[in-house]
């Protein structure tokens, strides 16, 4: 993330290194797109840091926090429009909100990540709290629009009816931006 690749900062001579799986270089390069940054990639990596105590990170973890936040807040979520590699158009699975969330991300767990690593009141994320606002129903759910269903060993909800999944994800995002449920 932040260009140190795994090798440790404070051993000087020892090699630089970086998985080989889908990230190809610092700053979220990807494979998968083209060796240009990659948002979904960006939103897994912040997710996973998200969940290091606040009291417990390191210096390191602060700075790969800040730089994937200034990443995914460089563009406006609702949008999208990350570099897009082999593509012409963002995704439309970014615009569908499901549960589980595997290889692919949405507007809304962007949205979960940012609010979790305090960034809820930040302007630049009122867009993709409005396009949120926009899919709830009038009883205050929200859809499962994108399903993994039949590609697991369990089924979870139905396409298209209220998901009590998508709508907790929506709400804890609501409530760390201190807005009404």
């Amino acid at each position: 993330i932040t260009g140190e690749g795994i090798a440790p900062a404070k051993e000087k001579d020892a090699p630089v290194r970086f998985y080989r799986s889908g990230n190809s270089a610092p700053g979220f390069a990807c494979s998968a797109n083209n060796h240009l940054p990659c948002a979904w990639g960006a939103v897994k990596s912040m997710l996973a840091l998200s969940k290091v105590p606040d009291a417990t990170r390191t210096p390191a973890i602060r700075a790969a926090i800040a730089t994937g936040s200034e990443f995914l807040l460089s563009r406006d979520p609702a949008v999208a429009d990350y570099p897009m590699g082999y593509a012409t158009k963002p995704s439309q699975s970014w615009f569908r909100f499901g549960y589980p969330i595997a290889y692919v991300t949405d507007v809304l767990q962007t949205l979960e990540v940012l609010t979790a690593l305090g960034y809820g009141g930040d302007a630049r994320l009122r867009p993709a709290l409005e396009l949120l606002l926009s899919k709830r129903d009038k009883q205050g759910r929200w859809r499962m629009d994108y399903t993994y269903n039949g590609k697991m060993w369990v089924d979870v909800e139905h396409r298209g009816e209220p998901s009590k999944w998508v709508t907790l994800r929506a709400a804890r995002v609501l409530r760390r931006c201190e807005r009404p449920l």
